[in-house]
């Protein structure tokens, strides 16, 4: 087994995560561990569900804003 350090963990987080450990019946590690994946997953999942999900705007919406979205890109002043 390997020791690790993690910097700017402060000892108010540090008792939470050890306690959420002790909750879940769990030692740090694998504790750890669960939550990484954990993140991912959801992360993925939140991706996925913005790229695939279901339309909010109709395609003739969408092209309305891209025109105005153009032409105000193109006032004085936009761009520096």
């Amino acid at each position: 087994m390997v020791t690790k350090t993690m910097k700017g963990v402060t000892q108010e987080v540090w008792a939470e995560f050890k306690s959420l450990a002790a909750k879940n019946n769990m030692k740090a590690g694998p504790f750890f561990e669960r939550l990484v994946y954990s993140y991912k997953d959801n992360a993925d999942k939140v991706w996925d569900n913005i790229l695939s999900g279901e339309k909010i705007l109709t395609e003739e919406e969408a092209k309305d804003i891209e025109k105005i979205t153009k032409r105000i890109r193109k006032e004085y002043g936009f761009r520096i």
